[in-house]
């Protein structure tokens, strides 16, 4: 039995290291001089450790201005996707309203429809409301969406429906009830919510790149996929680059893990 424990342990780590290996490489060339990971062999660890690529990022400002501008539409999404979803799968879990479950399962069916498809009737309405070039134009797809009221709706059936009627029975309105009885029972699942809505506007590249033609408006992946065309043999500079666009997210998810990981499972099993 030890010797399987030891088998197995030895694997999942081998296969950890596997998956991290390439993120330590990244961060690796970002710090070797440049033209050093052209070589042959290329090198694994930097033999003259550098923050000059770095540098010449920071002194970009589309870059620092793109960092801000992403930053900033990756909170406003986080909070009005965890504001309307909640509110929505709270709904859809606990309100009787009439075809509840027929309107629910037409969103469930529109889960097949790739985000793609939508993209261009999307941007045409957008144009007709001339919100093209816009904050609000970019946040829009990400006020909410359709997995996000899933999770909230399976979380949220597990709260007791005796505890709810007995709050209406004391005279508990449905907004006290919502935010003082079940917002505190949802906390994990909030958490997961909050993560991927984050993780969602800070990686997302297509629309952005459709919906912003102003430069300065730019998000973080677009603008560095600008500067790979003017940088392309630069493959620290690029690696860089890669490790800001990276760097937030990783530190989001390892701080919130365990609540990430918790409001995914329990949904799921609820």
């Amino acid at each position: 039995m030890k010797a399987r424990a030891w088998f197995v342990n030895g694997l999942l780590w081998g296969l950890a290291l596997l998956a991290v290996f390439p993120l330590l490489w990244m961060v690796s060339v970002s710090l070797m001089p440049a033209g050093s990971a052209s070589s042959l062999p290329p090198p694994l660890l930097p033999r003259q450790p550098t923050l000059a690529h770095y540098q010449q990022l920071l002194r970009a400002g589309g870059i620092a201005q793109a960092f801000v501008n992403s930053l900033g539409l990756a909170l406003a999404a986080t909070l009005l996707s965890t504001t309307l979803n909640t509110l929505a799968g709270y709904g859809f879990a606990k309100l009787r309203f009439a075809r509840r479950e027929r309107v629910f399962g037409w969103l469930i069916a529109a889960l097949v429809i790739p985000g793609q498809v939508a993209m261009l009737p999307l941007f045409l309405m957008l144009k007709s409301m001339g919100l093209v070039n816009t904050w609000m134009g970019v946040l829009i797809p990400s006020m909410a969406s359709i997995f996000g009221i899933f999770l909230v709706r399976q979380y949220a059936r597990g709260v007791p429906d005796d505890l709810i009627e007995a709050a209406r029975m004391d005279g508990a309105g449905e907004w006290r009830i919502f935010f003082h009885i079940v917002l505190p029972v949802l906390k994990p699942v909030l958490v997961t919510l909050a993560v991927f809505a984050f993780l969602g506007s800070w990686n997302d590249f297509m629309w952005p790149l459709i919906v912003l033609t102003d430069s300065g408006m730019h998000t973080l992946p677009v603008a560095l996929a600008a500067m790979s065309r003017e940088h392309v043999q630069d493959s620290e500079l690029m690696m860089a680059g890669a490790v800001i666009t990276v760097l937030p997210v990783l530190l989001l998810f390892l701080a919130l893990q365990r609540f990430y990981m918790q409001g995914l499972l329990m949904g799921s099993v609820k």
